[in-house]
């Protein structure tokens, strides 16, 4: 059976990058010069993608780029709960590279660890041609989402060494670029603001600047263009002063109304805005500690006098389902009744996040109801199966995966020795049999 070539995803995605900077007996390495290819210090047969990647077991990739590690997650289809999915995802990715590197050190006494370094969230632009038009072009998206994610995402994901964010069009996604935080839950958290506020703005019907008039703005910010790509930055310095500086809840920032306010209160008002928005891409548990932090009832980063000592150890300090020490012993009583009742949906049940059962019967039942599992996206699972090379049966033939051909299309054999290739889109569409569990179609 052949196969028509398809060039685009039927639905629109999310997908997450980490680059980390990697050092060995405590000297930093360029990675593709220290060992060439990821295949040296991986101790299983991978998919190779290129010569500097290979697909990993976990559904994602590995990189050596531009200088550091970089694991990216696949693509996930936007969906109730992808902003967590695509979270545990690149802590998955994560996981595999430390483990392979742990195994790695005891081969060779070397030591490695990895320094967070930036994250990258992916978003589709899939609005048609007809759809776009002078005021809503992918350029002018970015420029807008410049002007408003900054101050959010500084309160809610950003530490006191950080220095900006960067929002970069692409042919058929906006990637914003932050900083990588290495706690899971403020991470989740972060990615649902990101993802809940570019989808509503994707829907306005103008990426007009003016269209940010009725949201808080503080006066004198101009983003710079990005130094890599063509996009825009909003750094430390495009402030009056320096954000990751001055106290969050300090009333020293001047509006374009005239109106002060704190960096935490801009940050509340704005995501109060897309609310709906972020409740419907993010879990509860994320959606909660977001706003629990917005509030002020649960520290985030820049509560803290420095960065936390795990942005040096990623992967080692914290995994995913922990939580960064320093924010688990920063002002308990702080902490948002709301968030500490509610399970993490990575977590197998409902426990304390202090590691103490409660004593009172009525709290405990609701303490210790197990959560739901956080299910797998559909396009996930298509990477999880190509990239373990479970045979695929489709149209009366037995598919073998062979590789993974960019982010969009898998290569498979079949029992004659023919080559075929197959978008994720026509597997989902055509290989729905029900004797085929681990192979997801269209619901």
């Amino acid at each position: 059976m052949d196969f028509p070539y398809i060039k685009q995803l039927a639905m629109p995605v999310i997908g997450l990058e980490a680059e980390l900077k990697t050092f060995v007996d405590g000297e930093e390495v360029i990675p593709e010069e220290y060992w060439r290819t990821p295949a040296a210090f991986i101790d299983m047969p991978l998919m190779k993608r290129t010569s500097k990647s290979l697909q990993l077991p976990t559904g994602g990739a590995l990189y050596f780029d531009g200088g550091v590690i970089e694991v990216v997650t696949p693509v996930i289809e936007i969906a109730p709960e992808c902003t967590a999915r695509a979270v545990r995802s690149i802590w998955e990715q994560i996981g595999f590279v430390r483990d392979q590197l742990d195994a790695w050190e005891s081969r060779t006494g070397h030591r490695v660890r990895l320094q967070a370094f930036s994250c990258h969230c992916n978003i589709s632009f899939e609005l048609t041609r007809d759809e776009r038009g002078r005021n809503r072009t992918i350029q002018k998206l970015a420029l807008l989402l410049a002007h408003l994610l900054p101050v959010p995402v500084i309160v809610t994901g950003l530490n006191r060494r950080s220095s900006g964010i960067g929002v970069r069009p692409r042919r058929d996604r906006i990637e914003i670029t932050l900083d990588f935080t290495p706690d899971p839950g403020l991470m989740a958290a972060t990615i649902a603001l990101i993802v809940g506020i570019t989808r509503a703005v994707i829907a306005w019907p103008s990426y007009r600047i003016d269209m940010l008039d009725d949201l808080p703005r503080i006066a004198g910010i101009e983003p710079g263009r990005h130094p890599s790509r063509n996009g825009w930055v909003t750094r430390d310095y495009h402030f009056p002063r320096n954000p990751f500086a001055t106290p969050i809840d300090e009333d020293v920032w001047q509006m374009i109304d005239g109106e002060t306010m704190s960096l935490r209160a801009i940050a509340l008002r704005i995501a109060e805005r897309f609310r709906d928005s972020i409740r419907t891409h993010a879990d509860a548990f994320s959606y909660r500690l977001l706003f629990a932090m917005l509030r002020g009832e649960t520290p985030s980063l820049l509560d803290l006098p420095d960065r936390p000592a795990a942005y040096d150890d990623v992967g080692r300090s914290t995994r995913w389902g922990s939580v960064l020490p320093e924010l688990e012993n920063f002002q308990a009583g702080r902490r948002s009744a709301d968030v500490d009742e509610l399970a993490p949906p990575w977590r197998g049940e409902a426990i304390d996040r202090r590691g103490r059962k409660r004593q009172s019967p009525d709290r405990r039942t609701r303490l210790y109801t197990p959560s739901a599992r956080l299910s797998r996206s559909a396009y996930e699972m298509m990477f999880i199966n190509v990239a373990n090379r479970r045979p695929l049966q489709l149209g009366g033939e037995t598919l073998t995966p062979l590789a993974i051909k960019g982010w969009y299309h898998a290569l498979f054999r079949n029992d004659s020795g023919e080559e075929k290739l197959l978008s994720i889109d026509q597997i989902m569409t055509l290989g729905s049999d029900p004797e085929q569990p681990d192979w997801p179609a269209k619901g």
